[in-house]
């Protein structure tokens, strides 16, 4: 009995449980129909952002795309300008840089022509003044070597030496080509004679030797004791300047032998001497004029 009654208060439950369980069931569906629509509006608004996302990227990616060429474009265009100025600029420096350096070598060969130039012309002029002392010596016959004479004194030159004689001697062996014997007789004329007009000479002479010999201390030493010892009235006193400063030159003292010739330029600032130092300073590489307070140098 007890069964049937729960069984039939089941079945009159039935139909409120069922009612309950179809509104319980039309909520959920309408709140997935909510959820749905919710979830539909989130994707359009997403699409959407996406999609403008998408569109700012891509403009941005264009903006850089044209900057970019922009920059290549001007990157070339300032390679073109640089090239150009380049070749504008190169071509007028190199041909001056040619032609400073084609007159540097004509500079060069003209200063080395004139050096050659005066040497020679002072070769000749001396081998002119050997040869017209070689000729006026030939014309006198040669005396016989003096022996010393019993009672001569002791230091002074043997009996029946004359000064003439032996200047003459002297120079005839210089011509000759016998220097050392030529020096040895000279210096003998200056040691016995020093007083004679012959002397300042004699000391050139062997200056003169010794310069051929490109012995140039000695020269210069002997050439220094014609400007010292002698008179401005001896007429070697320019020559021995001359020859002084050439073997300064040549022995490396470029700065000295250009005193030397300024000196000799203040002396004969005009003529044959004029002109043979002005050619000798150029050929150094120094300026003509003297500066002032300059010195001949001993």
């Amino acid at each position: 009995m007890r069964f049937l009654r729960n069984a039939a208060l089941l079945l009159l439950l039935i139909p409120v449980i069922a009612v309950a369980q179809k509104k319980e069931i039309q909520d959920l569906q309408r709140d997935f129909g909510l959820l749905q629509m919710d979830v539909r509006t989130l994707q359009r608004s997403f699409d959407e952002k996406l999609a403008a996302i998408n569109v700012l990227l891509q403009q941005t990616l264009e903006s850089a795309n044209k900057s970019n060429t922009s920059i290549a474009l001007l990157e070339r265009e300032i390679k073109d300008r640089l090239r150009e100025q380049e070749k504008t600029v190169a071509a007028p420096v190199a041909g001056l840089t040619a032609k400073i350096d084609t007159m540097t070598d004509e500079f060069r060969f003209v200063k080395e022509s004139v050096g050659e130039m005066s040497a020679r012309l002072n070769r000749i002029q001396t081998q002119i003044v050997d040869m017209n002392t070689a000729i006026k010596t030939l014309n006198a016959p040669p005396a016989p070597p003096p022996g010393p004479a019993p009672g001569a004194p002791t230091g002074g030159p043997p009996a029946g030496t004359s000064p003439t004689t032996l200047f003459d001697n002297a120079l005839r062996d210089k011509t000759a080509g016998r220097g050392e014997i030529a020096i040895l007789e000279f210096n003998d004329y200056l040691k016995w004679f020093p007083n004679t007009e012959q002397a300042c000479e004699a000391q050139f002479h062997i200056g003169e030797i010794h310069s051929n010999k490109v012995e140039l201390e000695p020269a210069i030493q002997a050439f220094d004791a014609v400007l010292e010892k002698y008179p401005s009235t001896c007429s070697k006193i320019p020559d021995a300047q001359f020859m002084k400063a050439r073997a300064l030159a040549r022995s490396g003292q470029r700065t000295a032998a250009a005193t030397e010739f300024r000196e000799l330029l203040k002396k004969y600032p005009t003529g044959e001497w004029a002109n043979r130092a002005n050619a000798e300073l150029k050929a150094l590489g120094f300026s003509n004029p003297a500066p002032a307070g300059s010195r001949r140098k001993k």
